[in-house]
């Protein structure tokens, strides 16, 4: 739960607070694989500011660019149970860094972090660390090209780390699967085979007979 401090609290009730949204892809070089990290802010000048970790839960400092290129984020609702979470986010064609983003960097599940800061209208400085809203990877980056005159947009769409939830898991059962897990462990050893097994029961029948009895 969000522990919101006086001042804080003070300022939401005046409704006073300018608030605005930060963005952290996590992309790969494609020559080489090398991971990446962009950041992007919903203003203009590139900043650096402090974010509530969404893995450690604890404050860093990030550089966020903005040029205009961040236009709007979905709604996100704040739940807590393991809802899947959907949101689009919307940026400007015109933006060379967006388009580098695209073009020159594999983004696909590439990881997705979104804050959101509240500022002060009087000094314009964040209240505090910007709060994680978001964590999940992109699932679909589609590049709309506008007709003469017309504007363009780019869309990444993205998904909550809770669709990880969801995913079923194909090992199968086996000597061999086991000794990928575990090297030495021969606990699955003859479970190919243990359904042909004839176990004797007595002098003349078998367990199978028993059970049949």
């Amino acid at each position: 739960m969000r522990v919101i401090p006086v001042s804080t609290q003070a300022l939401l009730e005046a409704q006073t607070l300018v608030v605005r949204d930060f963005m952290r892809i996590t992309g790969r070089v494609r020559a080489t694989g090398a991971p990446i990290t962009e950041g992007f802010w919903s203003d203009v000048g590139d900043v650096s500011a402090q974010v509530m970790d969404a893995d450690t839960g604890l404050p860093v400092t990030y550089d966020f660019k903005g040029v205009g290129a961040l236009i709007a984020i979905d709604p996100i609702p704040m739940v807590s149970n393991l809802t899947v979470q959907e949101v689009e986010v919307k940026f400007s064609q015109l933006d060379d860094r967006i388009n580098e983003l695209l073009r020159l960097y594999d983004i696909r599940q590439a990881k997705v972090e979104i804050y959101r800061g509240e500022f002060d209208p009087d000094t314009w400085r964040m209240v505090e660390p910007a709060a994680s809203r978001f964590v999940g990877f992109v699932d679909g980056a589609p590049v709309e090209t506008p007709a003469e005159g017309g504007e363009g947009s780019i869309s990444i769409k993205c998904m909550s780390s809770a669709q990880e939830l969801t995913r079923g898991n194909p090992d199968l059962r086996s000597h061999e699967s086991q000794q990928v897990r575990s090297p030495g462990d021969d606990f699955y050893k003859d479970v190919t085979s243990c359904g042909d097994l004839v176990i004797f029961w007595g002098k003349r029948g078998t367990v199978r007979d028993a059970a049949g009895a």
